[in-house]
Order: C-alpha cells, then sequence, then structure tokens
C-alpha cells in the first residue's frame, strides 16, 4: 500500500534537513509557512516566512557545529492537512549534549507545508541547551 502523500513530504523533509539541503526544504514549503519553536532561549519563537525558516535552520546547524541529529520514527496523518512527525533529537553545544524525543505537527496545504509546529519533550531542558 502506497504512502499517504502528506507522510511522504514529511519524510521528504526531514531527510533534506538532516542532508542540510536547503533548496529541497524551499520547495516544500510555502512562502508564507510559519515554524513556532517552543520556550524562551535565544532560538525560540516563531518564524514566518521562508528565508527566516532556512535562516533559523542555518542557525541551528551553526549552534551545533554540524552534531545536530534528527532521526524520523513514525509520520501520523489525518487525512485532512494534518501530519506528525515524531523523532529523536540530539546535538551538542558548548560542552553540553541534549538527546530527546520531539514532534512537529505539520499543516500542509495541497503539496506545500504552511505552518510547522514544534513539541518538544523537556521545555526546560531545551532551554537550557540553547541558551
Amino acid at each position: 500500500m502506497a504512502e499517504h502523500p502528506h507522510a511522504e513530504l514529511v519524510r521528504k523533509g526531514y531527510e533534506a534537513f538532516q542532508r542540510g539541503d536547503m533548496d529541497t526544504l524551499r520547495t516544500l514549503i510555502s512562502g508564507d509557512a510559519t515554524h513556532h519553536v517552543p520556550g524562551s532561549h535565544p532560538l525560540a519563537g516563531d518564524f514566518k516566512g521562508q528565508d527566516s525558516i532556512i535562516d533559523m535552520y542555518r542557525r541551528l546547524n551553526e549552534e551545533t557545529n554540524g552534531t545536530l541529529r534528527v532521526e524520523l520514527r513514525h509520520v501520523l496523518v489525518d487525512g485532512r492537512g494534518h501530519a506528525v512527525g515524531i523523532h529523536r533529537f540530539t546535538a551538542e553545544r558548548g560542552g553540553k549534549q541534549i538527546d530527546e524525543n520531539g514532534a512537529i505537527v505539520f499543516r500542509i496545504v495541497g503539496d506545500k507545508v504552511t505552518d510547522l509546529d514544534e513539541c518538544i519533550e523537556d521545555i526546560e531542558r531545551s532551554n537550557a541547551f540553547w541558551s
């Protein structure tokens, strides 16, 4: 049985992110998309538009000296424009390490992601890592 197109889109996005392929990510995200990052650290907040989102992804990689890894574990879809990517996130930064589970709730219109709402396992741990 073929995978749902929204699950395929999410998988393609995670694969591109892991490769650092920002050109492919731009083709998957609408121009006015927003990525919501929880927490109170410098990389938390709402990143609106492709350029802002891509720049945030670039900063994640820079801040972790390329150690950031996101392993997609599951993709769930509702068939109505929502998908959830459940992943494991690991990185090192400034002598600190993080290893936690997280998820992104994707809103998909047509064949583009219009909204990414990130959820993390431990907001305080994330704040301490990124601060």
